[in-house]
């Protein structure tokens, strides 16, 4: 079986889409599979709409997604983890490709970023390293990674000191382990936080959210402040 696990903190807006697009992926692959939300303290109706996309909902109040993802892995039946963000969809290729690089051999893996309509201009350049980075490196983006249990189990999960980056952790915790694959097939994950941040916002993240607020989640309101709503 695979387990699908979504960490969802006030995604009723986005999460539906997540979830039929799972749904017709997992069918094409004609696959055993069960979908898990993870509903971290949400304020709207996103446990409704998980419920109405079929999956199951295990509510939390942990405000740290690496626990939030641990607790949904905690929760999961299937022997084989895929971990989706609630703002990204999944392709019948790119489940595919990470299929075959499980039955390959491979541990756990990554894929490269896909941007969900328009991003402003000045913001290319940052996602173009980012992209460059992460394939240089070979690093899974928290959107979409997927492990063995046996694996994930053995590394300890994300680890929960983290308020993000998580998902680097556990790369390099997998390439240790194992082989660890960053996917051609992309995921398509929203760029809402490039459009609803201004620059100057994401550079003051960049510069101190992500050294000292890796521990201290005071510095990420990117991450863990209000939800900011396109109009």
């Amino acid at each position: 079986m695979i387990s699908f696990i979504i960490p969802a903190h006030d995604e009723e807006r986005l999460l539906g889409a997540t979830l039929a697009a799972l749904k017709t992926a997992a069918a094409a692959h004609s696959l055993d599979y069960e979908i898990i939300v993870v509903d971290d303290a949400s304020t709207d109706r996103t446990a409704e709409v998980a419920k109405a996309g079929d999956a199951l909902v295990i509510p939390v109040t942990l405000r740290k997604i690496s626990a939030v993802r641990n607790a949904g892995a905690a929760a999961a039946r299937g022997e084989r983890f895929i971990f989706v963000d609630a703002d990204s969809l999944v392709s019948p290729a790119l489940l595919g490709a990470a299929l075959r690089a499980l039955d390959e051999g491979a541990v756990g893996g990554g894929a490269r970023l896909a941007w969900e309509g328009h991003i402003p201009p000045w913001s290319r350049p940052m996602v173009w390293l980012t992209d460059w980075v992460m394939r240089t490196a070979n690093l899974g983006a928290g959107c979409f990674m997927f492990a063995t249990r046996t694996a994930f189990e053995a590394v300890g999960g994300f680890d929960e000191h983290l308020y993000v980056t998580e998902e680097i952790t556990l790369s390099i915790a997998l390439k240790r382990h194992g082989r660890f694959v960053l996917l051609r097939e992309p995921i398509v994950t929203s760029g809402r936080k490039l459009r609803t941040y201004s620059p100057l916002e994401l550079a003051r993240v960049l510069r101190g959210g992500l050294i000292a607020g890796r521990r201290n989640p005071e510095y990420l309101n990117l991450w863990y402040g209000k939800r900011r709503n396109e109009k």
